[in-house]
């Protein structure tokens, strides 16, 4: 099997090369690219290899670049140390996505999924519709269900991981989009909560209750009446302004906080 590198950290692909010997003796890695130009100038004037690893952050920029200038057409294990590209990389030939330091578990298990894959669409007749048929499967089926599992966020001068599932609230103020834990903690999110609310959260588990607030139903504590036919919410923390939901909110509310 032929295989590419698309990375630019010089120990991150030995440790990836050698992960790579490790799990696989059969993989033939036939290109290490550093940045998004020689990535482009190599899969113009090559056949397209059967994998392609590649690293988010290069040198020149973002690897999506990759595919607004060369169609690709092969598989893509992202291995990368952020996790807040997920979606966007699913919407791209990924067939997993790794987060440095990789392990070498996962990195088999993507492997294995790799295999799996290609036999299961596996033709004598029609290899290259089957690689079609294939990234295209895994694209709607992972577009449907993919919501985000964590947050990485600053917490002074670190970067900490954050589960959604430990978010109780999103809420904007200004231009800006926070969030805020059962444990009380609050940080900054870079998403909008229109990519939030459309994108990125399960909505059986979040609901917009007006135009400034997303809240997950496990932090809906009470729920009260509120003069011009809205409601008002007691939410777990205690959220420093009235969480009221928009009168033509109400409606569709009940019904999530129902089922």
């Amino acid at each position: 099997m032929k295989v590419i590198i698309i990375e630019d950290e010089n120990l991150a692909i030995k440790r990836l090369i050698k992960m790579i010997a490790g799990t696989d003796n059969n993989m033939e890695i036939v290109a290490t690219l550093r940045s998004i130009s020689e990535s482009v100038n190599w899969l113009k004037a090559h056949q397209a290899p059967e994998l392609i690893f590649m690293d988010i952050e290069l040198a020149d920029g973002q690897c999506f670049e990759i595919f607004n200038q060369v169609t690709v057409t092969s598989p893509v294990i992202f291995t990368t140390s952020y996790d807040q590209y997920m979606l966007r990389a699913f919407e791209v030939n990924s067939l997993d996505y790794l987060l440095k330091p990789v392990e070498p578990e996962k990195l088999a298990q993507a492997l294995n999924k790799h295999k799996t894959i290609q036999a299961h669409y596996a033709s004598r007749t029609s290899p290259n519709m089957n690689v079609a048929r294939l990234l295209n499967d895994l694209r709607e089926n992972l577009d449907k269900h993919q919501y985000r599992k964590r947050f990485l966020v600053k917490s002074g001068n670190k970067l900490v991981s954050i589960q959604t599932e430990d978010i109780a609230y999103f809420f904007r103020e200004g231009r800006i989009t926070f969030f805020k834990t059962f444990t009380n903690s609050k940080y900054i999110t870079d998403y909008t909560l229109e990519e939030l609310q459309e994108e990125m959260l399960d909505p059986a588990d979040f609901f917009r209750i007006n135009r400034s607030t997303l809240v997950c139903i496990k932090s809906v504590k009470t729920i009260e009446n509120f003069p011009g036919n809205r409601l008002h919410l007691d939410l777990v923390p205690a959220f420093d302004k009235d969480s009221i939901v928009s009168r033509e909110k109400v409606s569709e509310f009940k019904d999530w906080i129902g089922k």
